[in-house]
């Protein structure tokens, strides 16, 4: 993904010129502010929907690098389809049909993509993040950082963090939200977060796989249940992206609404 790299060495004007608009979550800009008092994270992202492929918003897509339309296209094709193998070998794993999940995920099914930019910050980078803490309200989140020797990403375990480390040309792959509650929690969404290193920048790419876009709720599916209680709540798709997207970042909170006293 050399091309998302060349974006953001480019002269800040230049890269302006794809900033978010009011009310978008698109474009090129800060990640989740929803309010005008709220403390920044360190950090400089350009997300895109990138499918369908008609519900592309181009004026948003960079035009420089010249390749980068059509690699993002390319790169995100490809890691569509791979998305939906991971999901045939997560449900067979969970002794569910391999296509139950797959076809929640395919045909007119959202994927997005965030590259995040993270500059050094040189005093006190163990007191900044570049990414609040949080989970993702997807199903699988495929991430691959540019340069791999860079600590960054962490993951919450038994209320505490470890470093992630990434390997060259691999995928880092985080369990979502949406797949967390279809499958009654037996695959768990991962809370991360993203740490400042003092002298040297980070870049990762982030493709977020949802469901399809005619989905009206999403709750724990019945092969996922089996002899099992149900452990979340059913509740309306959209009304839960809407206020996952315009809350503050807080971990694993809205996700724990979801769940059923047992």
């Amino acid at each position: 993904m050399n091309d998302v790299v060349e974006f953001f060495k480019q002269p800040l004007q230049d890269k302006k010129e794809c900033s978010q608009q009011a009310g978008s979550l698109e474009g090129y800009g800060q990640a989740f502010v929803v309010s005008d008092d709220q403390k920044l994270d360190w950090a400089d992202m350009l997300y895109l929907q990138v499918h369908p492929t008609e519900s592309r918003t181009m004026r948003f897509w960079p035009t420089r690098p010249a390749s980068f339309r059509h690699s993002v296209h390319v790169y995100s094709s490809e890691a569509r389809q791979l998305a939906y193998r991971l999901l045939e070998f997560v449900a067979r794993g969970a002794g569910a049909e391999p296509a139950s999940l797959r076809a929640v995920f395919e045909g007119q099914a959202t994927q997005g993509m965030r590259v995040n930019y993270y500059p050094p910050c040189r005093q006190q980078a163990d007191r900044v993040l570049g990414l609040t803490a949080h989970t993702d309200p997807c199903g699988l989140t495929l991430l691959l950082q540019t340069n791999h020797d860079v600590q960054g990403l962490q993951v919450k375990k038994d209320g505490k963090w470890f470093a992630v480390k990434a390997l060259e040309g691999a995928f880092i792959v985080n369990v979502g939200d949406v797949l967390e509650i279809m499958s009654n929690g037996k695959f768990t969404s991962v809370e991360h977060r993203a740490v400042i290193h003092p002298t040297k920048e980070r870049i990762s790419v982030a493709l977020f796989h949802y469901p399809c876009q005619d989905m009206v709720v999403i709750g724990p599916q019945p092969e996922f249940i089996k002899g099992d209680k149900v452990r979340y709540k059913s509740t309306n798709y959209q009304e839960f992206l809407k206020q996952y997207f315009t809350a503050k970042l807080d971990g694993r909170m809205h996700l724990e609404r979801l769940k059923l006293e047992q």
